[in-house]
C-alpha cells in the first residue's frame, strides 16, 4: 500500500461517521447436520479480501482494537460467543453487541473501535480489505481526535 498523505488522511478521517457502519446479514444455509455461513471475495462486502484473522481466550474484563485506520475496512464478526463493539467517529459513540454467526458488523476507514465483553469461549473473526500495514494505524486516541476534528481549506 503506498502511504497516504496527510491531506488524504484528513479526508478520510473528517469524511467518515459512525452511520457508516453497519451490521450486514450473510445468507444461513440451514442444513439437517450444521449451518454453513459463506462470505466471498467481493459479493456480501464492499471490498475484495486481503486479510482474516480471529481473536480468542480474551481474558475476562480485557479490551482489544483500541484503534483507527486509515484505509482498512474490517469486517467483524462474533464466529462463537458474543462481545461489544463500540464504534466512535471523534463525536459520537454507538455499542454493537455481536453474537450471531451469520451477521457482522463493518467498519469503515476512520472509526475508532473497541471490542469488549467478551463472553466465555467467544471467537471474534476479522475480515480486512487491506494487508496488515503498521503505518494504517492510528493507536493513540487523542492523535485520532486530532485527525477527526482537524479543519483544513485544502480538505
Amino acid at each position: 500500500m503506498e502511504p497516504l498523505n496527510s491531506i488524504e488522511k484528513l479526508k478520510i478521517h473528517n469524511q467518515s461517521h459512525i452511520s457508516d457502519c453497519r451490521i450486514i446479514s450473510l445468507t444461513k444455509h440451514h442444513h439437517a447436520n450444521g449451518n454453513l455461513t459463506a462470505v466471498n471475495n467481493g459479493v456480501e462486502l464492499p471490498f475484495d479480501i486481503q486479510r482474516t484473522f480471529y481473536i480468542y481466550d480474551v481474558p475476562g474484563g480485557a479490551e482489544r482494537g483500541g484503534h483507527s485506520h486509515y484505509t482498512c475496512h474490517e469486517f467483524i464478526i462474533a464466529i462463537s460467543g458474543s462481545f461489544d463493539v463500540i464504534v466512535d467517529d471523534g463525536t459520537n459513540q454507538f455499542t454493537y453487541t455481536l453474537n450471531r454467526p451469520y451477521q457482522g458488523l463493518l467498519v469503515v476507514p476512520g472509526i475508532w473501535r473497541t471490542l469488549k465483553n467478551f463472553s466465555s469461549g467467544s471467537v471474534c473473526l476479522a475480515i480486512a480489505s487491506h494487508h496488515f500495514d503498521e503505518n494504517d494505524y492510528i493507536r493513540d486516541y487523542d492523535t485520532f481526535l486530532q485527525y477527526k476534528h482537524s479543519v483544513k481549506k485544502e480538505v
